[in-house]
């Protein structure tokens, strides 16, 4: 291998990235010839992962979530992602704009209408009629449940685990460098290589999925603009036009062109935004904006401990509601761990564990608190709350992704705004694939430097053709082979994350007699510091002693991202102190 990869000029760690690679591109090669074995063994896969696992997955992200809230507040918040002096490279500013680019755009485009309309339509508790004040309440609660603080911990945990092995430790940027303290050198050996090929195939699957969702999206979008058929070939085609544009970006070297665009993307998805509020009852929205800040904050809780656990003895049994929801959105959203991860620590080294995680977990959370705000309350108002519905739930029960362009059809200037809503996702679609075929590389390598270009060509290549390839074999199923297939490959990424957890404790322990408590009044001066805009990285960032590297670690040497109706039905009783659901088939997102 080694002498392939310097016969083929590349730069990496040979055996990571031929396995990564002949691994990717055999699964390609079984999916297209025995699509129908695939289908049902994906299908089989994840019905026994949802009725088994479930529960490990809810339970896992909120551990997860409580952990990072607790190192943030204790003694190791005060450690950098770097050495003693270094500050970080980026201003807050910039920092927060990053972190929006990175995880949020095209997951905001394509279900900020479409979730809470869902929910709004088909309630998951007892008791609940669809369209009542209670059920768009209950919507908005669960779409924040799914899309903020829980969803950006999935990121947070292994941001800040790179973040602190690799620049603390001086180890390669890889996913096996998180578990020194469990495998210390043979992080370098088979063990080691194993867990990196595993996580950078379970990376390619899950941007995968994300680019099959984007296209799905493109796809409704302009079926409505120039009348494109909505079919597999049409996703395919779309796929592939993109993809060639994202590969042509790597190769011709456009990094400043790409990183322009997609700082253009931001600023026109906020001025959708912004052009909704003004066009919107906007009273009504900014009177929402602060009782679904509080109805979240009561309601997370319940929701994070919410298991479903009655659905067995219920006319049909089965993890119906949550399956199709909530599991699935965690096991997608863990597929990304490696790559956010990867990206927040890149973006963030300079910057203390408590800074880190105070911003990576709120400055995101509070933007998705915005949008859902914004766009969900304003579809279920139009769609009627305390009626029967109307276009918008029609349109999501026909497909998905037409619910942000059959809601822009109640504004003004309709077909500029979809036209618009199309070059978004669109080029979300492109930045996200270029950005992820230089993370993955970077996988492969464990070099912070981007690699040579035909090997972040390759990704990028790679990554379209397994979109592509789940999309032919969805066939007309569509997103339900998505959800089957990222269901089945998080598996194996949630454990590598959970097990983040120990390697993480047992990193901090170590450096535990280098830090010393922070008292009640300097964490009282450093909160006032944050809130006027100086903790996170500015002048009034804590200057209170930080551990040095760790003296028992050497540096070390490398060698070179429509779900489907199940088919149980279940009656789901709310958390804690809310209601409950009478039998019904489970929502589909």
């Amino acid at each position: 291998m080694d002498t392939l990869a310097r016969k083929l000029g590349l730069k990496t760690n040979p055996q990571i990235f031929f396995w990564s690679a002949g691994l990717t591109i055999t699964l390609l090669i079984l999916f297209l010839v025995f699509q129908d074995w695939v289908g049902e063994a994906f299908g089989t896969g994840r019905e026994w992962i949802v009725t088994n696992l479930g529960w490990f997955f809810i339970l896992g992200v909120t551990v997860w979530l409580v952990f990072l809230i607790w190192v943030a507040l204790s003694r190791y918040g005060k450690l950098r992602l770097g050495d003693d002096g270094d500050k970080p490279a980026y201003s807050n500013l910039s920092w927060f704009a990053m972190l929006f680019a990175g995880g949020i755009g095209t997951v905001l485009m394509f279900w900020g209408v479409a979730e809470p309309i869902s929910h709004f339509s088909n309630p998951p508790f007892e008791d609940v009629q669809p369209y009542s004040p209670e059920a768009a309440e209950d919507a908005m609660s669960i779409s924040l449940y799914h899309l903020s603080l829980h969803t950006w911990a999935i990121f947070t945990l292994p941001g800040l685990a790179f973040g602190y092995f690799i620049y603390r430790y001086k180890l390669p940027m890889r996913v096996s460098s998180v578990f020194y303290p469990f495998l210390k050198e043979r992080i370098h050996g088979p063990i080691g290589k194993t867990i990196d090929v595993v996580a950078i195939l379970g990376t390619v699957f899950g941007l995968a999925v994300s680019l099959g969702l984007g296209t799905s999206q493109i796809n409704a979008g302009l079926s409505e603009l120039v009348g494109l058929p909505n079919s597999v070939w049409a996703k395919v085609l779309i796929i592939t036009t993109l993809t060639l544009v994202a590969t042509a970006s790597i190769i011709v070297g456009l990094e400043k062109g790409v990183k322009r665009l997609s700082n253009i993307n931001i600023l026109t998805a906020v001025g959708l935004m912004i052009f909704v509020l003004i066009f919107s009852d906007t009273v009504f929205l900014l009177r929402q904006l602060i009782e679904s800040l509080g109805t979240y904050a009561s309601d997370i809780i319940p929701l994070a401990l919410w298991n479903d656990a009655m659905a067995e003895f219920t006319k049909d049994g089965g993890w119906g509601w949550q399956g199709g929801w909530t599991v699935f959105y965690w096991a997608w959203t863990v597929t990304w761990a490696p790559f956010m991860g990867v990206f927040l620590a890149r973006i963030s080294r300079g910057r203390t564990i408590r800074q880190f995680v105070v911003g990576v977990l709120l400055a995101p959370s509070l933007f998705t608190l915005v949008w859902f705000v914004i766009f969900g309350w304003s579809a279920m108002e139009i769609d009627g709350i305390g009626g029967e519905g109307g276009t918008i739930s029609a349109a999501v029960a026909e497909s998905v992704p037409l619910a942000m362009f059959e809601f822009f059809e109640n504004f003004p200037l309709t077909t500029l705004i979809q036209g618009i809503a199309v070059v978004v996702v669109a080029l979300f679609f492109a930045t996200s694939s270029d950005s992820a075929s230089l993370v993955v590389d970077m996988l492969c390598s464990g070099d912070a430097e981007a690699g040579p270009v035909r090997q972040r060509a390759f990704w990028g290549l790679t990554e379209g053709a397994v979109a592509a390839t789940l999309i032919v074999l969805g066939g007309e199923a569509g997103l339900s082979a998505l959800q089957e297939v990222i269901t089945v490959v998080g598996l194996p990424i949630f454990i590598l994350v959970t097990l983040m957890i120990p390697a993480l404790y047992i990193g901090l322990r170590h450096e535990k007699h280098k830090v010393t408590p922070m008292t009640h009044d300097q964490f009282v001066r450093q909160y006032s510091d944050q809130l006027n805009g100086n903790g996170i990285g500015g002048a009034g960032a804590e200057t209170g002693s930080a551990a040095t590297e760790p003296a028992t670690v050497t540096p070390a040497t490398t060698t070179g991202p429509t779900a489907p109706a199940t088919s149980a039905t279940s009656s789901t009783t709310k958390p804690a102190g809310s209601r409950a659901t009478p039998d019904r088939d489970p929502p589909v997102p």
